[in-house]
């Protein structure tokens, strides 16, 4: 697996605006939609394109355009704020969705969403998540792609903790390259990424109320 920590400026001004407490829910959701448009750019360096004539307004000139476009799943709620960056880089992606919520006890995900078209054999993946943490919700949308013939995937996140970096390399699913804006050295008793940036969940929509418990 290829790690990518992107190096950039830009990227690194809108990060920090991320990591900073004071920064409420508007200014967070536009960082993160600024940083997400920017991951992805770099996500899709490499993807196949096909050439075709395109008119100008003086002659005929070689356009490119994507051969296949990939499939985006964000893994929500956090990856909702994922899918508006993405698209505004890749238009015309499909999108699938994996629901998990955190069980603040035992740190694991649960799922509750599960929106994925049946065959992605041949099809680029790029599986989308604001947090890599211990790696639990990512391993778990990676077992589901990977269960429907995905062999191209690629991992988005913003901000990246060396135990889920690590449990994602050692997987053994088929991630071709992981890039991320940061790689934060550790997680702390409650499996928060240190210095990290919080929930980013909560940080872009306010605290949730779910209870795990509830079958319904």
């Amino acid at each position: 697996m290829e790690v990518i920590e992107v190096d950039h400026p830009l990227a690194a001004a809108r990060l920090t605006i991320m990591r900073d407490a004071r920064t409420d829910n508007v200014a967070f959701r536009g960082a993160l939609a600024d940083l997400g448009a920017m991951l992805v750019y770099e996500a899709a360096r490499d993807l196949e394109t096909e050439e075709f004539a395109v008119e100008t307004p003086v002659a005929t000139a070689t356009g490119r355009r994507l051969a296949d476009p990939p499939i985006i799943v964000p893994i929500i709620r956090a990856g909702l704020g994922m899918i508006d960056p993405a698209l505004s880089m890749i238009p015309d992606a499909q999108v699938g969705f994996l629901g998990m919520a955190r069980d603040e006890e035992t740190h694991e995900p649960v799922p509750y969403l599960e929106a994925l078209p049946d065959d992605l054999s041949g099809r680029t993946v790029f599986l989308v998540d604001p947090m890599l943490a211990t790696g639990g919700s990512l391993l778990h949308g990676l077992r589901l792609v990977a269960e429907r013939g995905a062999t191209e995937i690629v991992v988005v996140c913003m901000v990246s903790a060396v135990p889920g970096v690590e449990a994602v390399r050692n997987s053994g699913y088929p991630v071709k390259r992981l890039v991320t804006a940061t790689i934060d050295p550790e997680l702390d008793e409650n499996a928060y990424i240190v210095p990290g940036l919080g929930d980013a969940g909560d940080r872009l929509y306010g605290p949730r109320n779910i209870d795990l418990t509830d079958p319904r």
